[in-house]
């Protein structure tokens, strides 16, 4: 079964190495190269933060969409064309399938990261960078569970993008909501405000904190570290069980 699963997991990366997943990395590389150059020379004083900030911050949203469009996009274009079925039909464990196509979205991901972290190192610490590459897989690894769980489930790319795009906003954002749900401004001794505040609570308790994950501050102010990192790790392996479930469920239960 490892044999197997490697292969397609080894057909899945070969996949990205064909399709235009490379140029894409190259041009969010030199984007974010840019726009970090143009903010830190319209910068008066922190010009080398500002750089920072715009270059982690245009990265980490870069990498999230390039896996997710990239695993939306073949996944749907595999279904369309019976090569799942057909890779199926064969004599192999569903499992087997799911897993392969993971790890080679999961060995992608890992290559993006490389990739996006040595253009971090050039303005950072090495070990500041280390830690906010490791965090950054963590947050690619859950998006890419996350899109093949809902590459499955729905047809269209559109829909898919849609479904990651606000799972991964509302797990970024959610943190202010919390504090909007009980601020100055809210009589919380009305029920209608005590009962949105336990409705965002409850959203809140089954999304992960994607907003502690690949913070920023640690390549400006170099305040990164292995407890930091460790929690971060502890919740995506978390979340990845429950997705990794999730999307086995799924495929187990359709019929092709």
């Amino acid at each position: 079964m490892w044999r197997q699963t490697k292969t397609i997991a080894w057909f899945t990366a070969l996949e990205a190495r064909r399709g235009r997943l490379l140029r894409l990395m190259a041009a969010t590389l030199l984007a974010a190269f840019l726009l970090s150059e143009i903010a830190a020379a319209a910068a008066v004083t922190e010009s080398n933060a500002i750089r920072l900030a715009f270059l982690a911050a245009t990265l980490r949203v870069a990498a999230v969409f390039l896996i997710a469009s990239f695993i939306a996009g073949s996944i749907t274009r595999e279904q369309a064309d019976k090569g799942s079925e057909m890779v199926l039909s064969l004599p192999l464990p569903r499992y087997v399938y799911y897993l392969g196509k993971l790890a080679g979205f999961a060995v992608i991901a890992v290559v993006i990261v490389a990739l996006y972290a040595a253009l971090v190192a050039l303005h950072s610490p090495f070990t500041q960078t280390l830690l906010w590459a490791c965090s950054l897989l963590c947050e690619l690894l859950v998006i890419v569970a996350l899109t093949l769980l809902c590459s499955f489930t729905f047809a269209q790319v559109p829909v898919i993008l849609s479904a990651v795009a606000a799972f991964y906003l509302l797990s970024r954002t959610m943190e202010a909501i919390r504090l909007m749900s009980r601020g100055p401004l809210v009589d919380t001794t009305e029920p209608s405000s005590r009962l949105i505040a336990g409705i965002v609570d409850g959203i809140a308790y089954v999304l992960p904190n994607l907003d502690r994950f690949t913070p920023t501050e640690w390549l400006i102010y170099h305040s990164g570290g292995i407890g930091e990192l460790a929690g971060i790790a502890a919740q995506s392996a978390i979340y990845l069980a429950l997705l990794i479930a999730a999307g086995l469920f799924d495929l187990y239960r359709r019929n092709f």
